[in-house]
């Protein structure tokens, strides 16, 4: 069985334009702005400048009915959608690329995003936990870290997105949970946790 493309995921995403607002397909400007981003752009303007350079390419794969999109469109477009909607449609692409997460190495881990904190408007920089499949290798899933929280309640979230069947579960001391352990031998998986000494009974 062909495996489905990029392209085939997203046309899954609902479009929240107005018909007679669409130039472009809204496939077309998600791929173009998920290769600008891997490809190191950060804002709207290098997502365009981007897919300018990269146009030839792009036209072998996509339709671009007229041409590439603009840096305002990506930021109209990108403004208005559904993120859980394109979440849930990068996760079932990532997972028809690497296969499935059952029994297999997955390693959780917290990271904060570079240049992610904006003293500005005083936002707080963006905190996410990963999950990393040792044996594809490949991020499965991510989950964000609510500002007033930390990982131990993102951990529970993202574990509920893999497939632990037969998987060994890796997390530091953070992830020492009696509730994090049971969710996964519940799931049907192993788990290896970091010890601290805080905890001396354990």
């Amino acid at each position: 069985m062909k495996k489905k493309s990029i392209w085939d995921h997203f046309t899954l995403i609902p479009d929240p334009r107005v018909e007679r607002t669409k130039k472009h397909q809204l496939q077309d400007i998600l791929v173009i702005a998920v290769c600008a981003v891997i490809g190191g752009a950060e804002h709207w303007t290098p997502i365009e400048t981007f897919g300018k350079v990269h146009e030839a390419w792009f036209r072998t794969f996509l339709d671009l009915p007229k041409g590439i999109p603009s840096h305002d469109t990506f930021g109209r477009v990108f403004a208005a959608w559904d993120p859980d909607a394109f979440e849930a449609a990068l996760r079932a692409f990532v997972a028809e690329l690497g296969g499935r997460s059952q029994g297999k190495h997955i390693a959780l881990d917290g990271k904060t995003l570079r240049q992610s904190f904006d003293r500005a408007s005083a936002q707080a920089a963006v905190h996410r936990v990963s999950a990393w499949v040792h044996e594809n290798p490949v991020v499965f899933g991510q989950w964000a870290v609510d500002a007033k929280s930390h990982e131990i309640t993102a951990i529970p979230e993202l574990l509920q997105l893999l497939d632990l069947t037969e998987a060994t579960v890796t997390i530091d001391a953070i992830g020492c949970q009696k509730e994090i352990a049971g969710q996964i031998v519940d799931r049907k998986g192993d788990y290896v946790l970091n010890l601290k000494a805080n905890p001396p009974r354990l």
